[in-house]
């Protein structure tokens, strides 16, 4: 594992691992309450979300920061 790396929790994890999961954690209808992007609200499908979050880094940043207050911390 590389130095830079070494202390990033999420190294290793794909972007659709953590919005399954967090699907699986939460539902599509909470994990719209907690954050706020349409995506999670309008007709939600893991394909869509994918799509929207690798072109909307503050809306990834989000859901990386949900997935590890609620499974790393």
């Amino acid at each position: 594992m590389s130095s830079e790396q070494a202390n990033n929790p999420l190294h290793g994890l794909t972007l659709e691992h953590i919005v399954v999961q967090l699907v699986a954690h939460y539902g599509w209808e909470q994990l719209a309450t907690r954050i706020r992007i349409n995506c999670f609200k309008s007709d939600p499908s893991v394909k869509s979300s994918l799509k929207f979050l690798r072109k909307t880094p503050w809306a990834r940043a989000e859901v990386e920061q949900l997935y590890l207050k609620t499974f790393v911390s």
